[in-house]
Order: C-alpha cells, then structure tokens, then sequence
C-alpha cells in the first residue's frame, strides 16, 4: 500500500476546523519524498511526522488531524495511525488530550540550513537595476527620530473597527469579489472631490487610479513613460524611491538643483522626458517650489513634450500660512500627474494611493496596473471612502494638523537649545520631519555616536546625486513621537560631540 502524497488535505470541508492547523503548513508531499519509502507503515508515519518536528513544519500547541482522519487521507488503517500516534507520545513528541485532540508537545531549535554554493544568481539587466538602487524600506517602529512614520496611537481606531464592519454587514459579497483595476468606484469619486477642494486639482473620477502605495505609482510612470536612456529631471537632493524607480526602468537621471524657492531649471540641461518634482513641500529640504518656477516648468514641459510628476506626499499637514494649491491646478496641457497616499495621512498598512492622470492616459495605466497586482484591497477601499464621505477624514486631519504642529514646534525648540553646538535646523512649514543641516563632513560619524546612544538619524548626505554640491544633515521625523520623546531623544543627542 502507498501512503498518498496529498496527506493533509481533506476535501471534505466539514472536517476543516478539525486539521486546519497541519493544513496551515503546507504539509502535503512530506510523505511522498524518496527517504519516506522504506520501513513499515507506521515507521514511515513516525518519521514523517518526527521529522516534520525537528525542522520546523509543525510547531508546539500545533493540532494534528485525528487518527481516524488521517488514516483516510493515507489511504491505510486507522490501527496504523493509532499505533504512530502512540509511538510519538512515548518518545514525547506529541501529546493526547482526550476530548480535545493529538497536540505537538515540544519546541525544537531548527538548525540553520546549509547554505549551497552556486555563484551568482543571473538577473536581467533591468533585475540587476533594481538590486543595485537599495530598494525602498520603511522602519516598521517609529523610534526616534525615524522619518515619515504618522502617530497611530491617536488614531480613531473604534471609529474604524464600526465602520469596517458597516461595510462587511452592507457589502460584504461585493467587498470579497475582484475589483476595479483602476479602484472602488465610490472611493475615486471621494478623492476627486478631496483634492479638489483642498488642493484645487482639476480632475473627476474617471482620472484617479487608486493603487497600493506611491511606490508603485511611480514604478508605473516609469515603466509607461520612460524609455532606456530618457532624461529624468530629479529634485537635488531629492527622494530616494523616486530615483529608485526611474532608474529600474532605464531613466537617465539628471540632478536639478534646489534652492530657497525650489528646483531651479536651467537652459543648458538636456531636454526631459520626464520632472520628478515634490512642489509643495520640497523633500527633504521642506522648501515650497515658486510661483514663478512652476509656470515655468510647466511651459518648459510643453515645450520638451515631458511630463510632470507632482508628488503631494504630505500636503495635508501644512503649518504656517496658507499652502499653494497643486501644481496641477495650473496645468493647461495635461502634462502633469498628480501623486498622493493615504500611508501619512491615515496609517501605513492601509497601503492605499492614488493617481490622478490626463484624460489621454487613464485607459493604459489601468491596463498597466492588472499586470502589477490587478487592484487594491476592495475592503479597505470601501472604507476608506466612508472616512472620507462621513467628513471623518477632514477631522482627523485637523486633528493631526494641531497636534503635528505643537510637535514640531517642541522639536524645533529643543534643537535650538540643544544642539545649537553642531545642528541647524531648516524652516518647517509642514510636513512630519524636519531637516537639520551638520558640520560639513560629519554626518557619518555623529550618525554613529547618535545610534549608540538608541537615536535614528536618517542621513541627508545619501539623497544627494551630486557629490560637490552634497550637505551633511539628518532628517529628524517627529509626528509620531510624544512631547516627552522628543525631549529625551533630544537629551541623548546633546551628549553627541562634533569635531
């Protein structure tokens, strides 16, 4: 008799809450593999079962089907299974809790697997581009000062959980399906209306695509726009996953450089394909891109057929004064495409953008976008939409404005006093992070006595393209930190000693 090498799967769905723990790791070919085939039944049952154990596939507390049940799907006699159930309760490897079930009863430390030699693995040239950028990595904990993250412990999570529930009672069904490719229509229309209003964009529903992260927002742009070799116009110094992406996709990058009213183009670059620009709050430097400097790159894009990127990050927390409208809203052309996300302004894991395009383009970044990931998360989309309609959005916004800003305020505070020896921070008018310029030189060596001390101190040196015009700095994220951390990570880096 064979033992079959489906063991573990149960077609019969009744029985699912019964061996959904052992279904849960996968565990179907373990008793088709060749060191499986020699001994008795019930010696080969054990030292499947034990081996499993031993590197990982079944863990402490894991149920395992009964014997009855994994006699059927073996294909042999439930006499076996009992007596290899009772073997591995002997040798102490699992445990018999009568009425409950057989249960894994030990923890075993798996040993690191031996690591085979091959050599390089061979990529593409476009696979190796985007090995050799660094990819693209977000702190999984806001410690201090890690950059960008929002405070989630402020978040109207009740709110939330009510609503989420809302959407599965009235939608369920329909939520669980797939969905649009270009997004959940509802939440499209509540965007348009959102930046609209507050960003005096010119758009309606048919031109926002709602995707999982500006990540990919601009790995399409690139990937549609961009041909090997196209001149990319970047910010300098400029963001990281911006040039990360346009460099997977054979884009030229063309360091632009920025000054107290932003990118300030110049007559003797090459001509762009494509302007990567972050207008209303220059990132990393805080900067607001001019009037006059707007007008003339969209004439400028005109003039070269480019297109423009405007990455509205963080707009919604904006401080002092009135901020300009998007850039966008100036476009006469259809030459610009408006960028946005939901990761700062509501929390990360939501993985929620949007994408607002010229009408002449909607229809092959939608196509574009069923190659990537076919669309977002139809749950969350509906939900999201009713934050927004419900005007629960604008609140929160407010909400995080004031106590963004007071945040910044005690940062800005306490770097004066503080660190006024060897940091000099930049104006702040918005945004979650403040850049602090250092002694020329030493950005490496402060960052490394900062992380002794427990400090993040993200690097401004490393956004720079260009290493002549390159400033030492940090940007210091303080939006999800607590007046009382910011005083103590601020303390901590005043015991730093700069040459």
């Amino acid at each position: 008799m064979t033992i079959l090498p489906d063991f573990g799967l149960m077609i019969d769905t009744h029985f699912c809450t019964l061996i959904s723990p052992i279904m849960a790791n996968a565990l179907l070919t373990l008793f088709y593999l060749p060191e499986h085939t020699s001994g008795t039944l019930r010696e080969r049952v054990c030292s499947t079962l034990r081996r499993a154990i031993h590197n990982g596939a079944l863990t402490r507390g894991q149920r395992l089907p009964s014997s009855r049940i994994l006699a059927k799907d073996l294909g042999v006699s439930r006499v076996t299974t009992e007596a290899a159930y009772s073997q591995l309760e002997a040798e102490g490897y699992l445990q018999r809790r009568v009425g409950q079930g057989t249960f894994v009863a030990i923890c075993i430390v798996k040993s690191p697997p031996v690591a085979n030699v091959i050599g390089e693995p061979h990529l593409s040239l476009r696979g190796r581009q985007i090995v050799q950028t660094g990819g693209c990595r977000d702190p999984e904990h806001p410690l201090p000062f890690a950059a960008g993250s929002p405070d989630l412990r402020v978040f109207p999570l009740k709110l939330w959980k009510h609503l989420t529930a809302q959407q599965l009672r009235l939608r369920g069904e329909t939520l669980l399906r797939y969905g649009d490719p270009q997004g959940y229509r509802p939440l499209r229309e509540a965007i348009a209306g959102y930046v609209s209003q507050t960003r005096g964009v010119n758009c309606d529903a048919q031109q926002v695509l709602v995707l999982t992260s500006s990540q990919q927002a601009l790995q399409l742009i690139a990937t549609l726009l961009l041909d090997n070799g196209d001149k990319v116009w970047m910010e300098e110094p400029g963001y990281r996953g911006a040039r990360n992406a346009f460099t997977s996709a054979g884009g030229e990058l063309v360091p632009v450089s920025v000054d107290e009213a932003g990118m300030r183009a110049d007559d003797k670059l090459p001509a762009p394909r494509l302007i990567y620009l972050t207008p209303s709050h220059q990132y990393p430097t805080g900067v607001a891109l001019s009037l006059a400097r707007r007008l003339e790159l969209l004439a400028l894009a005109q003039r070269h057929r480019a297109w423009i990127v405007e990455d509205d990050y963080d707009s919604e927390f904006h401080y002092d004064g009135q901020p300009m409208p998007a850039m966008q809203s100036l476009d006469r052309h259809g030459n610009v495409l408006y960028l946005g996300t939901f990761s700062k302004a509501l929390f990360p894991s939501l993985r929620l953008a949007y994408l607002v395009v010229p009408p002449a383009l909607v229809e092959s970044f939608t196509t574009a976008r069923t190659v990537y990931d076919g669309h977002s998360a139809q749950l969350m989309q509906a939900v999201t939409a009713e934050f927004i309609l419900q005007g629960h959005f604008a609140a929160h916004i407010r909400y995080m404005r004031q106590l963004y800003s007071s945040r910044r305020d005690q940062l800005l505070a306490q770097v004066h006093e503080k660190l006024g020896h060897y940091a000099t921070p930049q104006p702040a008018a918005g945004g979650l992070q403040l850049s602090v310029w250092l002694p020329p030189g030493q950005e490496s060596a402060l960052t490394q006595q900062a992380q002794r001390l427990g400090v993040i101190t993200p690097g401004l040196a490393a956004l720079y393209q260009t290493a002549n015009l390159r400033r030492d700095g940090w940007l210091l994220g303080f939006s999800a930190l607590t007046p009382g951390e910011i005083r103590a990570a601020v303390e901590r880096l005043a015991r730093i000693t700069a040459r």
